[in-house]
């Protein structure tokens, strides 16, 4: 399909169910898939950080992506995480995902790797040079570990370089820099600005930016598609009220034990939980070496469900 410029609205970053033995549970992951989609979301995001695109082999991922698009069949925009460590290792990513149907690529810094601002922005034009789908940047520190500065993320705008950028830096003044550059530059036009954050997307939108990235959208994609939708509709209270509910159920995400587990393994584990409880996906299980919820923590992630209205 055409790519949109800019591209707005609800992106949810899709979870990728597992079985049991860890291989992509496609059944599940074709539910899941309806789900959103049935809820008027306005594209998908596989293969990023709640994908778990990390722990997943590269035959999973590609699986993944071909699994999505044929399932989508042109309806929204199909965004695929390109993450890896340098760039040809992303380039390789790029020819697999682009051969299973994907209209964008999201694309991190480098990691792992030591990196200048100048060797950051080569590896975007590098991409985009060799990609056939246009380029989102993913910022996202906690992650890789550098902070993808405003000027260059608009300069690489300006260039062309870029479609957009998916911001899950939570540094919102950076944020408000690169979304007042994309309206204000007449170099720059067609780029998507794009909040990763559950807990601020009506704070975002009112700022101007395009969309959102929400996690949590996997458990609730109504409820965001309904913020949206009343953030563009100027209906500020209703909006308001639909964040907070959000932000009460985002409280999932804190169930893990932190003496025993890491805050990925309680938030990725709640939000396939959640799925689990809501009857989407047949089992919850994280990718190793994840922790998985206790059943006490699993009940837990019910409550916060039953409190949002969830069940």
């Amino acid at each position: 399909m055409t790519f949109p410029a800019p591209l707005t609205g609800v992106v949810p970053p899709v979870c990728t169910p597992l079985t049991p033995d860890r291989e992509v549970d496609v059944p599940s992951l074709l539910r899941l898939v309806d789900h959103l989609v049935g809820a008027g979301v306005d594209a998908l995001f596989v293969l990023g950080s709640t994908s778990e695109v990390a722990y997943l082999r590269d035959a999973q991922r590609r699986l993944v992506v071909e699994a999505v698009t044929e399932r989508v069949g042109g309806r929204l925009p199909v965004l695929a995480g390109v993450v890896d460590m340098t760039t040809p290792r992303v380039l390789d990513h790029v020819a697999a995902v682009t051969a299973a149907g994907a209209d964008a690529v999201v694309v991190t810094a480098p990691f792992y790797a030591r990196t200048h601002p100048a060797e950051i922005a080569r590896h975007f034009r590098l991409v985009a040079a060799a990609s056939p789908v246009p380029v989102i940047a993913y910022d996202i520190p906690v992650a890789v570990h550098t902070k993808l500065p405003a000027d260059v993320v608009l300069d690489l705008a300006a260039e062309g370089v870029l479609a957009g950028l998916k911001d899950s830096s939570g540094d919102l003044a950076a944020f408000r820099e690169i979304v007042t550059g994309a309206r204000t530059r007449p170099d720059i036009t067609g780029f998507s600005v794009l909040t990763g954050s559950e807990l601020l997307v009506d704070a975002a939108l009112a700022l101007g930016a395009d969309g959102a990235v929400p996690g949590l959208a996997n458990v609730d994609p109504d409820g965001y598609v309904r913020l949206d939708r009343l953030c563009r509709a100027g209906d500020l209270e209703r909006a308001r009220a639909e964040q907070e509910r959000l932000c009460a159920l985002f409280g999932l995400v804190s169930v893990g034990d932190p003496a025993r587990m890491g805050g990925g393994s309680s938030a990725l584990g709640a939000f396939k939980a959640a799925l689990h409880l809501r009857g989407v996906i047949d089992c919850p299980a994280t990718a190793d070496p994840q922790i998985p919820l206790s059943p006490q923590e699993v009940q837990r992630v019910g409550e916060y469900l039953a409190a949002a209205g969830l069940l």
